[in-house]
């Protein structure tokens, strides 16, 4: 059965979430383990992520998921250039077997090569490290991750427009792509880091509704209130990263940015009315919004206080 990364066990019975719940942990890295190489995991996370952007970004996702938990668990690994590279080989190959994903480890070593004269690894070897990987995983290769979390909690929402819905998972996901450079978030569950992850996601598009998702998520009993907050913090640094950039690009095109955006461009016509200054001040107000944004989430951890 193909692999999806949103519903990791489709083949499990009915109480999946349950499942989930309960063996989360048992797919966390740990920064603790005595074998665990941050500068290792730094150079395999880079090689990864500079792979062209033609893979699918799930591929790349899940190649450094069984990265982190590999240098978790592994022995002893020599921090050359070589074992850089032929650890991203093996576990972007791995993850493409389980994602079924086109993949062409010719092409991967190619790219990998360039600059440096690197050297070319025989299938054997890299098969062998494969199997190194597999063992240090105990072969779960159907990964538990934030994703897997991601329906449940927006079920939660109980948004009824299915765009709406599929716009707010959409940002979640690109957050939690983004946030899995950080090694901070290697102390939450995956259900945590999706709560904070579609909580974040949910104040930047639908600012007004935030209270009421809030609520919903933090009367949830799989979440524990405090957690959150710390995982929110740390989400939220990761993606306001950038975010005036993207503010700046929406604004210069007719992408309604969020709900009240969408309001404001079904009814410009209307309140205008061709009349030039109604419609400088409509843009006034919208830009005052969007800055208003950025900084909805600084007082998450009085809001949950008072849930």
């Amino acid at each position: 059965m193909e692999f999806d990364l949103e519903n990791p066990f489709a083949d499990s019975p009915s109480d999946s979430l349950s499942s989930l719940l309960l063996t989360e942990s048992d797919h966390l890295p740990s920064l603790q383990s005595p074998h665990f190489h941050l500068s290792l995991r730094n150079h395999v996370f880079s090689l990864i992520s500079q792979l062209p952007c033609t893979f699918d970004p799930l591929l790349s996702y899940l190649a450094v998921n069984y990265l982190d938990r590999f240098l978790a668990n592994q022995v002893s690994l020599e921090q050359k250039p070589w074992t850089f590279k032929l650890l991203a080989i093996s576990c972007l190959s791995l993850a493409a077997k389980m994602l079924r994903t086109e993949f062409s480890i010719t092409d991967v070593q190619a790219f990998l090569k360039q600059g440096d004269g690197g050297i070319i690894f025989e299938t054997q070897t890299i098969q062998r490290m494969e199997a190194l990987i597999l063992g240090a995983l105990q072969w779960r290769m159907r990964s538990i991750t934030p994703f897997s979390f991601i329906p449940f909690f927006i079920s939660l929402f109980m948004l009824k427009d299915p765009p709406l819905r599929q716009v707010l998972k959409d940002r979640a996901a690109q957050i939690i792509f983004k946030s899995q450079r950080e090694i901070k978030l290697f102390e939450f569950k995956p259900s945590i880091i999706a709560a904070s992850a579609l909580l974040y996601a949910s104040h930047e598009l639908f600012p007004f509704q935030y209270p009421y998702f809030l609520a919903a998520i933090s009367d949830c009993p799989y979440v524990n209130k405090e957690t959150m907050s710390q995982c929110y913090n740390v989400i939220r640094d990761i993606a306001v990263e950038g975010y005036a950039s993207v503010l700046d690009m929406v604004s210069s095109s007719d992408t309604a940015v969020n709900v009240l955006d969408h309001h404001f461009l079904s009814s410009e016509s209307e309140r205008t009315d061709g009349n030039p200054a109604a419609a400088t001040t409509l843009r006034q107000e919208k830009d005052l919004k969007r800055r208003k944004i950025n900084g909805y989430g600084d007082n998450l951890t009085v809001h949950i206080s008072q849930v």
